[in-house]
């Protein structure tokens, strides 16, 4: 594969846990804390799920943009896909796990088309290629 483009970012403090993580850019600084459900405090900062949740909700959409784009269909600028991202406690019982439902909602275009593209997007975004086979990933037209 070749590479072209690299993020580059860092966290530090306790991560999850009253932690910090920015980009080496600055473009992303932000200050990480638990959310109370998973025993935390909660508090203003955001986690590593609503982080990666806003990342792979943007690189969808780019995926599904291009899915459309394929039969020359141009999304409509209200396009939206929302990432909801759960994290618990893997069956194993080695760790935590996610769970991922991407909903995407395209105004002036049938359900079933909208899921045809979906599918599509699933194989173009690499968010999807990264997580295919690691984690359930469920696609729901909106």
């Amino acid at each position: 594969m070749e590479i072209q483009y690299t993020a580059h970012a860092s966290a530090t403090g306790g991560g999850r846990h009253d932690g910090h993580s920015s980009t080496d850019d600055g473009k992303i600084d932000v200050k990480t804390s638990s959310p109370k459900e998973m025993g935390g405090p909660g508090g203003d900062g955001t986690n590593p799920e609503q982080l990666f949740a806003t990342g792979y909700a943007a690189c969808y959409l780019g995926a599904l943009c291009a899915a459309a784009g394929k039969d020359n269909v141009k999304l409509p600028d209200d396009t939206r896909v929302s990432a909801d991202v759960g994290v618990g406690k893997r069956d194993d019982g080695q760790g935590l796990g996610l769970k991922v439902t991407l909903t995407a909602t395209v105004p002036g275009h049938d359900a079933e088309q909208v899921k045809t593209w979906m599918d599509a997007a699933h194989i173009i975004c690499p968010y999807s290629h990264a997580t295919r086979g690691n984690i359930e990933v469920n696609l729901r037209v909106g």
